[in-house]
């Protein structure tokens, strides 16, 4: 039986997204009396998250499902500083045009998982360019920076670790997590914020924030973090061979979102369920229990209900259909992964194994699919490739008008000529 009284606390307990909190009696209570205010804060480094910041968006998902108010914090001002946690050399530093645009891509991805508005506990955006572009920087040091003990900034692990590998570590990286201290102070003045969550390794930076807002302005503020989520093998969540898994269908389509889920370990399976959907614990219970083969009505089912969550129900059920066509009967399904190529250079023929580097991304290198056709893991239409260099040209079109090429059982694309 859990130890908490509120619903929210309780709901996190059991999907397993509780890694510390630093007081939880104290926030226990303030859940049951009320909503409680919460934000996460998501740099824009790049034009779309990806399957690792999941986590800790269902966290937001969690908060507000349970009748509390989420804070999505889009970091316009601290994407200019760059996190250096955990990190062993400088983020590249981005002007302002190209956060803008990481910022325009990104932020639809959450109109999915949380309903925005203005009541009570509708979800809110907002950028920490609003207050961190106007600071003027000797009044900022006086009045916040003499709150924070340089020795004490030293002992964090995330800088700790730099210092001890001699990696270089800027000034302006230092400045992170003052500036992260000072959104918690700034959120809970602006929106009564009292709340900020996050992945395990944020924990010192969000407790600089608590001790912040105590000394400045003798406010009780809380940190709740989830745990970092690796895969049964070890592996960074969201991280393939080919690259990240990201939640912008443009980047990800739908079908190799769903594709990533379907495969996850069969040690995954349960906690996956927890955490990525919103399945009831007793159907996400009885799921696990299946064995050998069964398991795997047990992956398409994540799978169908993770992609729904990020892409959609339409393009999820999409998504499963195209898999069982594709796998279960062996049919050229029209939603694979579609690249296209001149249909010139498709006439005057494309060396087989760059088809499947350089056109179709399925494989790193030439030499990376020269090994594979040696393994007879690769496949044109569904036939193996047994010479690796052969040609394809337009007499490989299949009568739907593309070139089908496969990766093993599970990684496909459809090449069609443009033009």
């Amino acid at each position: 039986m859990s130890a908490y009284k509120s619903d929210l606390l309780r709901l996190y307990e059991e999907r397993g997204q509780i890694h510390q909190i630093s007081e939880p009696e104290a926030l226990d209570a303030l859940a049951l009396a009320g909503p409680v205010t919460a934000y996460i804060g998501y740099d824009l480094t790049a034009p779309s998250l990806h399957v690792g910041h999941m986590a800790n968006i269902m966290m937001l998902r969690r908060l507000q499902q349970t009748g509390h108010k989420p804070i999505v914090l889009m970091g316009g001002g601290t994407t200019k500083v760059g996190d250096p946690s955990f990190r062993n050399e400088q983020r590249p530093l981005l002007d302002d045009a190209a956060i803008a645009r990481n910022k325009d891509t990104i932020k639809g991805t959450f109109q999915q998982f949380m309903t925005f508005g203005e009541g009570a506990t509708d979800a809110v955006m907002v950028d920490n360019a609003e207050w961190l572009d106007r600071l003027e920087y000797v009044p900022f040091l006086r009045e916040i920076g003499r709150h924070f003990s340089v020795n004490r900034m030293l002992s964090f692990d995330s800088v700790k670790t730099r210092l001890e590998q001699e990696q270089p570590f800027s000034f302006l990286e230092f400045n992170y997590m003052i500036l992260q201290a000072y959104d918690f102070l700034e959120l809970n003045r602006r929106y009564g914020c009292r709340l900020q969550m996050g992945g395990s390794d944020q924990w010192g930076n969000i407790v600089n924030g608590i001790e912040l807002g105590r000394r400045v302005d003798q406010a009780q503020l809380f940190a709740l973090t989830c745990p970092l989520i690796t895969t049964a093998s070890g592996a960074k969540m969201g991280k393939t061979a080919s690259g990240a898994v990201w939640l912008n269908a443009d980047m990800t389509e739908p079908f190799a979102f769903w594709q990533y889920w379907r495969n996850v370990d069969d040690a995954d399976v349960e906690r996956f369920l927890k955490l990525f959907t919103d399945l009831p614990l007793g159907e996400i219970a009885r799921l696990s229990a299946l064995k050998d083969a069964e398991i795997n009505e047990a992956k398409k089912t994540l799978a169908t209900e993770a992609t729904a969550i990020v892409h959609g129900r339409a393009a999820a059920e999409a998504a499963a259909e195209a898999a069982r066509k594709t796998f279960e009967e062996g049919a050229l399904a029209e939603d694979l992964p579609t690249v296209e190529i001149e249909a010139a250079a498709l006439a005057e023929g494309v060396g087989v194994l760059n088809m499947f580097s350089e056109i179709a991304g399925l494989v790193a290198s030439n030499g990376e699919a020269r090994r594979l056709v040696k393994g007879g893991g690769l496949r044109v239409n569904d036939k193996a490739v047994t010479d690796d260099r052969a040609v394809l040209t337009e007499a490989e079109l299949t009568p739907e008008g593309v070139i089908k090429l496969s990766l093993g059982k599970k990684k496909h694309v459809l090449v069609r000529p443009r033009g």
